[in-house]
C-alpha cells in the first residue's frame, strides 16, 4: 500500500519537473511523506539489519525522483580493482592471477577466468563495505598478553562471540554480509575538501566534526533538508587524490583524515543507513598511528582508536563504505542523489567488494 502511494507521486513529480531547472533536493512533499512512513527503531529482537531496516518503499520513492530527472547522470563511486592498487595493511596481498584459456572437449567453446592467491581478502580491499559483524568490542581493554580473549567480544544487538563466530575457523553465523539488503536510497554528499580543507585535501588525522557537517549542509543549500532517516551520507575529504594505481607512494593506506566521534554520533542520531568516505578507515588515522608512533586523533575516546567503527557498526548498526571514489560527484556538485549499493551475498563474510553508484543532476 505504501509503495503504491509514494512511488507514483515521485514519478509524477519527476515528469512535471523534468523540463524545469534542476533543484538541489527532492520536493518537500516527497520528503514529508517518506519521513512519515519510514520504519523506526527499536527493531525486533534478534535484528541483524540495523539501520538498513529503513530501506523500502519510502527510500525508493526518494530515489525515484532523482531517477526521473531529465538531466540526471550516473556516477561510479568505486575504483577499478587491480593487483597494483593501494592495499590494506590488515590483510594479505591482493593478487588475482589470470588462468590460461581453457575449453571443453568435443565442443566449440573456450573460456577464461581468474583465481586469487591465499590471503587476498577481496572483501577488505578496494572500494568495499563492512558487514555489521566486521567489528566487535569488549567491556575491558585487552592487555596485549596472548591469547586474545575473543570469547569476551560483543557485537551489534548484544550478540556474543559464541553467537557470531562460534569457532576461530567459522564464518559469521550472525551479522554477516548476506544479511545486508540492497541499499537503494537517497544520498547526501558533503564536500569536506571545500568546507573543511578550504579547497585542499584534508590532512592525515584531521577531523570532520558535527559542527562541520552542519556547516556544510548549510553552505551546500541543504540546511532545511538536512540528513533524512534512511539516507546514505558520503563525505569527500580529498584524500582520494592520494589513490594511485600503481601505488608507488605507499601513502594512501598509511594515514588519513576521518570522522570525529561526535560526527559519528550525529549521523547515528539521524538514522543514516551507511556512511562512505574517500578514505581507507572512516576513522581519522594520524601519521604514525598504525605503527604505534602516534596516538589517535584528539577527542577520540580512551581505548577506542577506531571509535567511529565502534559507534556506527556495533552500537548503531550503520554500514561503512571505505575507499569511495567521490571526486566526480563532488566536482559536479551533485549534493543529493539516488544511490544503489549492492554488496555480494557471501555467506558469513565480514565485508564485500562493492560497486556503488549515484544518479543525480549535476550543477545543482
Amino acid at each position: 500500500m505504501l509503495c503504491r502511494r509514494l512511488v507514483p507521486v515521485a514519478v509524477a513529480l519527476s515528469a512535471l519537473l523534468a523540463a524545469a531547472p534542476a533543484t538541489a533536493m527532492e520536493p518537500w512533499n516527497i520528503l514529508a511523506q517518506t519521513r512519515k512512513h519510514m520504519p523506526q527503531p527499536p527493531w525486533p529482537e534478534g535484528d541483524e539489519r540495523g539501520m538498513a531496516n529503513q530501506i523500502g518503499p519510502a527510500t525508493w520513492a526518494r530515489c525515484a525522483w532523482h531517477l526521473g530527472q531529465a538531466k540526471a547522470k550516473s556516477y561510479e563511486l568505486s575504483y577499478p580493482r587491480s593487483n597494483t592498487m593501494p592495499l590494506s595493511p590488515f590483510t594479505g596481498p591482493y593478487l588475482q592471477e589470470p588462468k590460461p584459456s581453457a575449453g571443453l572437449p568435443e565442443t566449440l567453446h573456450g573460456f577464461n577466468g581468474e583465481s586469487f592467491k591465499e590471503g587476498a581478502a577481496p572483501g577488505a580491499q578496494g572500494t568495499q563495505m563492512d558487514a555489521l559483524g566486521n567489528f566487535a568490542f569488549m567491556r575491558e581493554p585487552w592487555d596485549g598478553k596472548p591469547p586474545f580473549p575473543a570469547q569476551n567480544l560483543r557485537y551489534y544487538g548484544g550478540f556474543t562471540q559464541a553467537e557470531v563466530k562460534p569457532t576461530p575457523e567459522s564464518p559469521l553465523a550472525r551479522l554477516g554480509m548476506e544479511k545486508a539488503p540492497p541499499i537503494v536510497t537517497s544520498a547526501v554528499l558533503l564536500d569536506a575538501k571545500a568546507g573543511v580543507g578550504a579547497g585542499q585535501p584534508m590532512r592525515a588525522g584531521e577531523l570532520v566534526t558535527r559542527k562541520d557537517i552542519e556547516s556544510m549542509l548549510k553552505s551546500q543549500g541543504l540546511g532545511k533538508r538536512g540528513i533524512q532517516p534512511g539516507d546514505v551520507v558520503y563525505v569527500r575529504t580529498g584524500w582520494g587524490e592520494h589513490w594511485r594505481d600503481p601505488d608507488t607512494e605507499k601513502l594512501y593506506y598509511s594515514q588519513a583524515p576521518g570522522l570525529a566521534h561526535d560526527a559519528a554520533m550525529y549521523l547515528g542520531e539521524r538514522r543514516v543507513v551507511a556512511v562512505g568516505l574517500d578514505t581507507p578507515f572512516i576513522d581519522p588515522v594520524p601519521e604514525g598511528m598504525l605503527m604505534g608512533k602516534a596516538g589517535p586523533a584528539p577527542g577520540t575516546p580512551a581505548g577506542m582508536p577506531f571509535a567511529v567503527h565502534h559507534h556506527l557498526l556495533t552500537q548503531m548498526g550503520i554500514h561503512h563504505i571505505e575507499n569511495a571514489k567521490l571526486d566526480e560527484l563532488a566536482n559536479d556538485k551533485v549534493w543529493t542523489s539516488c544511490t544503489l549499493i549492492l554488496p555480494l551475498r557471501d555467506q558469513g563474510a565480514a565485508g564485500s567488494p562493492l560497486r556503488p553508484v549515484a544518479i543525480g543532476v549535476p550543477g545543482q
